[in-house]
């Protein structure tokens, strides 16, 4: 049967950790990368079942959570609250490229291909495994309800969240009170161009598979067709009907509701053609 096993990373001046999830089987297998989005963590809700699915396909899957996060594994409350405040997105960029980098190498060497990775990403996450893909050599993409852009609030709001020096973010899940400081704000003003998601959309050249619920509350659906619409082959958009943000999976997990089926099935479809 497959197993799992931790591992930590280290990038600069910080520690990433990390699940390896492992298929049965002797020789290099295909590996799949998967980044959580904002507020997210890689145990939170589906992203456990989805590793352990992927190694029951034969595929090495990599889940982590990004410094931001504030999280270490285990953790259900965000425990690093100042590195949550200062997450970034070139950070984040930054991390999944290095995680990605280390695939066949640090990460499950002699078991994964580093010839053969693909990325998943969610949410804000699947943003910044397009970005990832514009830059790195992936064999395949596949993101569920992505962002379409960095830029989730009016120039009004951001003016204010300047002015106030940081911008309080309520779980709702645990009701834990956060902060974003203006880190976030600077990054994404410096570094517009390399952070422009229909950018890379245009310019990668992985084969990518967007999955979006039609009834996403958080993220709309027209953020996929936007970049459905500003990408170049070969792309696929599945709109899923009735699927929530989450495909109606909340945490802690409870089982796979039909449209998650629905997004694994595609997504396992996908990396067959793709990635084996």
């Amino acid at each position: 049967m497959p197993s799992s096993e931790l591992f930590r990373h280290r990038i600069k001046d910080r520690n990433l950790h990390g699940v390896i999830h492992l298929p049965d089987g002797r020789g290099l297998k295909p590996a799949v990368v998967i980044c959580h989005g904002f507020k997210g963590f890689m145990d939170w809700g589906f992203f456990p079942h989805l590793g352990d699915l992927l190694a029951a396909r034969g595929y090495v899957a990599v889940r982590f959570n990004l410094s931001g996060s504030g999280m270490k594994p285990g953790d259900e409350l965000v425990t690093d609250t100042e590195a949550f405040r200062g997450a970034t997105l070139s950070k984040d960029l930054a991390e999944l490229g290095s995680i990605v980098s280390a695939v066949g190498r640090e990460i499950a060497p002699h078991v994964a291909d580093p010839r053969r990775v693909a990325v998943f990403g969610h949410s804000r996450g699947g943003g910044t495994a397009l970005l990832t893909s514009a830059k790195l050599p992936l064999k395949a993409l596949v993101t569920w309800s992505a962002v379409a852009t960095f830029d989730r609030l009016s120039s009004k709001e951001n003016a204010h969240w300047r002015a106030q020096g940081s911008i309080p973010v309520v779980n709702a899940r645990t009701g834990q009170e956060l902060s974003l400081g203006t880190e976030v704000l600077d990054d994404l003003g410096s570094n517009r161009e390399a952070l422009d998601l229909e950018a890379a959309a245009r310019s990668r050249t992985a084969p990518w598979l967007l999955v979006h619920g039609e009834d996403d509350e958080t993220v709309s659906v027209d953020e996929a067709e936007t970049l459905a619409a500003a990408a170049q082959p070969p792309t696929s958009l599945l709109r899923i009907a009735g699927a929530s943000h989450t495909f109606g999976v909340s945490h802690p997990f409870s089982g796979p509701t039909p449209q998650l089926i629905e997004a694994m099935n595609a997504t396992q479809t996908w990396l067959r053609q793709h990635l084996d």
